[in-house]
């Protein structure tokens, strides 16, 4: 069963609350994204730079930022929202990396090659499959790229999915998530 946090209010509802100056729905709305977010951005700041940026800080400021500007935002259906927030984190990611560059830095030697380090999914399965990956991803439908990265890259549970994609159960996202999966994983094969 899904908790408070992801009720029946869709996103598209909750995003013209906020426009209106409904702070209860900007509140639902990050306790909605803030986990997904989390986990998505942790790891991928080098650990020569975690110090200065600590991802759950960086990823709530980043979500205060986005949602205080969300007259930018263009809602253009399932999924654009949390695409959307991702890019943000992305942005601000590499924000923080250009920052951290740009300052003198004491490096331990075991930290000196983490300086090309790979993204934690290039890590698990390799720099090449990664690239099959993201060509596979991009040829994908929008809404099972959506789904492939809420679940694999995010961490989703299928309730958030379901949720976030206005699937009506957590079964109905599981059960796209696999139909996607299986796709990926055909487009994918060399």
């Amino acid at each position: 069963m899904a908790d408070e946090s992801f009720s029946l209010e869709s996103t598209s509802e909750l995003i013209q609350r906020v426009r209106q100056g409904d702070k209860d729905s900007l509140e639902r709305l990050i306790r909605r994204h803030v986990e997904p977010l989390r986990r998505y951005a942790s790891g991928r700041l080098p650990r020569w730079a975690r110090d200065m940026a600590d991802t759950d800080d960086l990823v709530q400021d980043t979500l205060l930022r986005t949602f205080s500007r969300m007259d930018a935002f263009e809602d253009r259906g399932v999924g654009a929202l949390q695409a959307y927030l991702r890019q943000a984190v992305i942005n601000r990611l590499r924000d923080e990396l250009r920052r951290k560059g740009r300052a003198p830095v004491m490096v331990d030697a075991a930290d000196a090659e983490l300086t090309a380090e790979d993204s934690p999914l290039e890590d698990a399965i390799g720099r090449e499959a990664a690239a099959r990956y993201v060509a596979a991803l991009a040829r994908l439908e929008p809404e099972e790229r959506e789904i492939i990265i809420g679940r694999v890259e995010m961490e989703y549970s299928f309730a958030e999915l379901a949720d976030i994609l206005n699937k009506p159960t957590a079964d109905a996202a599981r059960k796209a998530a696999k139909r996607a999966l299986i796709r990926l994983a055909e487009m994918m094969k060399p």
